[in-house]
């Protein structure tokens, strides 16, 4: 045995398609390490003595086991052991580079990834914000493990924890009026971002609708879309939102204005005078009658097509699950509930799926990119006016939100969809013990949840909350929702609890609304 005490071992480890190097702990090294390297079956292990000595040789070996063991991805103990190796790299095809130490990343080493140029992502747990764009000059995307330490309502409702969120978001939406933190990260959030292309206004507030424009503005950002999902009739509201458009006009920065359905049916006909009503009497009736058959023969197709689809999903859930192909999936978790994963084969959109006791719910549910897609999309991705029955864009399959949201349209007349739900809301359903369970798994977990509380309100969005930033909130989220209820059902409910919320449409102006609980003793490890 020799002393080399500034001499390191560096170990690496192959596992699937990731290369992993480490330094290996030990407080003196084999002689023949200084010279040479040893490989086993369960290591190979080099002195950096011997790498830096004998590049010539150990790149083409590097090449030749990435190429035998199709590796893709590299990761490295920290960044002192990346900075000291990536550039062997060069002419291998990596796509993906992680650092594992919890540590921020020196420029030193962010300056060499780019030499790999086949590398598209780094994963890290902390990174300056100035070196996210340097690093997105070459394309690469950085994702980040360290989180924000303080949340506001507008970073919490928009999933935005750490930087590399803030960074690549493309989309953002405003629920609520804009408080002064959540004005601040606002303001920060244009600061850092690179990608944004929309802004949801839930509810408009003409003060918070400067303020956003003030910062596009001052920021210079262009191609923006802002969307208003309020129906507006104030004029001075309106002339503000011509003079916006206008001035935005050069940044391709357009407001547009989402009506409600109901908003203009009610404003069209205010515009017929009376005299018109009656001189359209007898074809109005005509239109009456060719309506009402319309609706009769629209929902007898719908359920028809609906039906059609859902006895396709029995047929591939019911095979024998070594008959099951399940398409590749990426993610390390474990899949325990394979007749969800057969559906990936109809749809990749496919996490989870729903059961409601004595309704007709009794679907698989998809995840869209937005809570649009899904409203006129069946499971196939086909146009179709029934949508289906989706997770909110913001919730995740498989490390569950504190509150995960499913929307489905209330197809009434013919009971699909979620238009069955109008029983919870009567004494016959929510009073009958068996109908408390709701069945929701995933690909991950076999779930059951119990009902805790039911409702109808106007339309309003702030029981749509997927997380929550502080215990505080929870709890005042928790008495609001109860409150609600139509009954106590003396369900204990916790800021320790995990939510289920089932929202639809009820009477045009209205929504249905369901929250249940997770019942812990289903959970397991994957949770």
């Amino acid at each position: 045995m020799i002393g080399g005490a500034n001499v390191k071992k560096i170990v690496i480890h192959i596992q699937n398609n990731i290369l992993y190097f480490s330094y290996k702990s030990g407080k003196s090294i084999r002689e023949d390490l200084m010279n040479t390297n040893i490989i086993s079956d369960s290591e190979i292990v080099f002195s950096d003595d011997y790498i830096n000595q004998n590049k010539n040789l150990v790149i083409p070996f590097f090449k030749e086991l990435c190429d035998m063991n199709q590796i893709d991805t590299i990761t490295f103990q920290n960044s002192e052991l990346a900075f000291s190796l990536i550039e062997l790299f060069k002419n291998i095809k990596i796509r993906t580079i992680k650092i594992k130490k919890e540590e921020t990343l020196p420029y030193s080493l962010c300056e060499k990834i780019p030499v790999i140029k086949s590398v598209k992502e780094l994963h890290c747990y902390s990174i300056a914000n100035y070196l996210l764009d340097y690093l997105d000059k070459y394309k690469i995307k950085v994702h980040s493990n360290a989180e924000l330490l303080t949340i506001s309502n507008f970073m919490s409702q928009n999933n935005l924890k750490s930087y590399t969120d803030i960074y690549y978001k493309k989309q953002i939406t405003i629920y609520q009026k804009l408080t002064e933190e959540d004005k601040e990260d606002l303001t920060n959030f244009f600061k850092l971002n690179h990608y944004l292309r929309m802004i949801h206004l839930q509810v408009l507030y003409l003060e918070d609708l400067k303020y956003i424009a003030s910062l596009l503005e001052n920021f210079r950002l262009k191609r923006i879309i802002i969307k208003l999902y309020e129906n507006i009739s104030n004029l001075e509201q309106v002339e503000y939102l011509k003079n916006l458009n206008k001035k935005f006009k050069k940044a391709k920065i357009s407001v547009e204005l989402v009506y409600s359905k109901e908003y203009i049916e009610n404003n069209l006909m205010k515009q017929i005078s009376l005299n018109t009503l009656k001189l359209c009497g007898v074809i109005l009736i005509a239109m009456i009658v060719g309506t009402i058959s319309y609706i009769a023969y629209d929902n007898y197709s719908s359920l028809q097509e609906v039906t059609a689809i859902q006895e396709e999903v029995q047929k591939i859930i019911a095979k024998n699950e070594d008959e099951i192909e399940i398409p590749p999936i990426k993610e390390e978790l474990t899949i325990k509930n394979k007749y969800i994963a057969s559906l990936l084969s109809i749809n990749q959109d496919v996490v989870g799926y729903l059961r409601v006791n004595n309704t007709n719910v009794d679907y698989p549910v998809v995840l869209g990119q937005d809570n649009k897609h899904y409203l006129d999309k069946n499971l196939y991705n086909q146009e179709d006016k029934n949508g289906w029955i989706f997770m909110d864009f913001r919730n995740s399959d498989k490390i569950l939100n504190d509150n995960t949201i499913i929307y489905g349209h209330n197809r009434y007349y013919s009971d699909i969809m979620f238009g069955s739900l109008k029983n919870i809301i009567k004494p016959e359903w929510y009073n009958n013990e068996e109908n408390m369970i709701i069945e929701f798994d995933t690909m991950y977990e076999s779930m059951k949840w119990r009902v805790f509380s039911i409702y109808t309100l106007p339309k309003t969005s702030d029981y749509l909350k997927v997380s929550f930033s502080s215990q505080e909130s929870k709890k005042a989220y928790i008495d609001m929702v109860k409150n609600r209820s139509v009954k106590d059902f003396g369900t204990e409910v916790t800021t320790d609890d995990i939510f289920l919320t089932l929202s639809t449409c009820n009477n045009y102006d209205k929504r249905l609304v369901l929250h249940a609980k997770l019942i812990k003793e289903e959970q397991n490890s994957n949770l």
